[in-house]
């Protein structure tokens, strides 16, 4: 039989703030010693008041808006009444009936995922498993969490892995989290169903959790249609429980039974006003979007000219994309200076911006080694890197040259006209003079420059070698072929 699948998805991600969601702790994911951003408000302790943190709901407010969503002009926090020992109250405060933000979608490659909801609340400690017992830090306990929930509308583990991508890309732009998924800023739960592919109803929901990473979205997606699939082939029925993503065997494992609302006894929470978020306050926060990732890919794509993949490094790395169009704005006003009469802006602009593009992606990327061009350690100028380009473009440089130099100044941040001065590393063009040391190479491989004759053309390549090694590579590697090819 042909089954068909239909996957939602839950996605929580811890925000930017700096207090927690409804106290003033430190919000501090990367603190390691336990229980140290804790107060009697985040600890629940009797008679404690929470305040909601306002930086918190805008976050949520602008992530709504960057998603289409319709924002709530009235909304409250609701209890969620469970017991587990990560909850230090016994209960959590979210947002049930009135969410801040609902009717949203997001565009994956032209088909709309519709989003039902996004909502605010406050994060659940974290626990230690050992041997004997369980250990509990609540230095997460009360951090601020924005859960979106999906519409039923992803059809298989790759639409679901490029929602989530392209949701993590829009978050770092917007600037309310780095979603770090390795750190726990963003976790991913899948409502996955499978039913006949005629079937007019959906199948059973299974909620699968403990997916902390894009590849445990993939592979537990699969794994849990497959399951499903068994199932329902070996006739019998799917049952609606909670499941986990066990890393170690590559499956799902049943954890619990999955639980109705009605099941945590929702309330309006006593302790906490009714928000209201009028038109004027909306439209601030609307004004500080930025320009997002789909419309940077169709720009990158109109003004640069350059391949999908650079464009696809440059919008998912956005402090190098930016650093890229920092360098470009250089080229461009170096151009305006630099004129020959057979060369035109024109021309040049395209050569120059891919040359910028390929050395930001490769060279300079590998000498990064993940830190990011924002950082105080980072010491290469746009203006010295866009230098660098015209370097190498006006043939002043080799691209062996171009390596060291490169390096060079990425370690002492210099400009590369002084570590050229410096180094000596000027281009050999006078062609009279690199004659006399093909001349010279020539005498003393008397073999490979017979074997190039007789038609052998790897031998050349042996020959601008010598020639390169001969100049310690300050030869212009063009000049030394030409100069060769009428010798010989």
């Amino acid at each position: 039989m042909n089954y068909s699948s239909v996957i939602g998805l839950e996605i929580h991600v811890e925000l930017k703030t700096k207090s927690k969601m409804f106290c003033s702790c430190l919000n501090d994911s990367n603190e390691k010693t336990a229980n140290v951003n804790v107060c009697p408000i985040c600890l629940g302790h009797p008679g404690t008041l929470p305040v909601i943190n306002k930086e918190a709901v805008r976050k949520v407010v602008k992530t709504g808006l960057a998603l289409n969503c319709q924002i709530s002009e009235h909304s409250k926090f609701d209890r969620k009444n469970y017991f587990y020992p990560d909850l230090p109250k016994g209960y959590q405060i979210s947002q049930y009936d009135f969410p801040l933000c609902k009717n949203g979608f997001l565009e994956i490659e032209g088909k709309r995922i519709r989003i039902n909801r996004i909502h605010l609340e406050e994060d659940v400690g974290r626990l230690i498993h050992e041997k004997d017992n369980s250990l509990v830090d609540f230095n997460r306990a009360g951090v601020p969490l924005m859960e979106l929930v999906t519409e039923p509308d992803i059809k298989g583990a790759g639409e679901a892995i490029k929602f989530a991508e392209e949701f993590q890309l829009i978050l770092r732009y917007l600037g309310v989290s780095d979603a770090d998924m390795e750190k726990g800023q963003m976790r991913v739960e899948a409502n996955i169903s499978v039913s006949l592919e005629k079937s007019k109803t959906l199948g059973t929901k299974v909620e699968v959790k403990n997916l902390n990473s894009f590849r445990a979205v993939e592979k537990a997606i699969d794994y849990e249609i497959e399951r499903q699939i068994n199932i329902l082939e070996s006739k019998k029925k799917v049952i609606q429980e909670t499941r986990g993503w066990s890393e170690k065997e590559l499956k799902t494992v049943s954890q619990r039974t999955k639980e109705e609302a009605h099941d945590y006894r929702y309330f309006p929470e006593p302790d906490l006003p009714p928000l209201h978020l009028d038109s004027h306050f909306v439209n601030d926060i609307r004004k500080e979007l930025p320009e997002f990732p789909f419309n940077k890919r169709i720009r990158f794509k109109d003004e640069y000219q350059i391949d999908e993949k650079q464009i696809e490094n440059f919008v998912s790395n956005k402090d190098l994309g930016e650093y890229f169009e920092k360098v470009v704005s250089e080229l461009r006003d170096w151009l305006k200076n630099y004129r020959t009469e057979e060369k035109t802006e024109e021309q040049d602009y395209p050569k120059l911006v891919r040359v910028a593009a390929n050395y930001i992606l490769t060279d300079l990327q590998g000498l990064l080694k993940g830190m990011s061009v924002e950082s105080e350690d980072f010491l290469i100028t746009p203006e010295n890197f866009a230098e660098f380009i015209t370097l190498i473009y006006k043939g002043t440089i080799s691209s062996k040259m171009a390596k060291s130099i490169l390096k060079e100044m990425f370690l002492k941040g210099k400009d590369p006209s002084h570590i050229i001065e410096k180094e000596g590393l000027v281009l050999i063009t006078d062609e009279s003079e690199l004659e006399k040391i093909v001349k010279d190479v020539l005498k003393e491989n008397p073999k490979p420059a017979e074997d190039y004759r007789k038609g052998k053309e790897t031998a050349l390549q042996f020959l601008i070698g010598k020639v390169m090694a001969h100049t310690n590579s300050k030869a212009d590697p063009g000049k030394v072929s030409k100069i060769l090819k009428e010798t010989l």
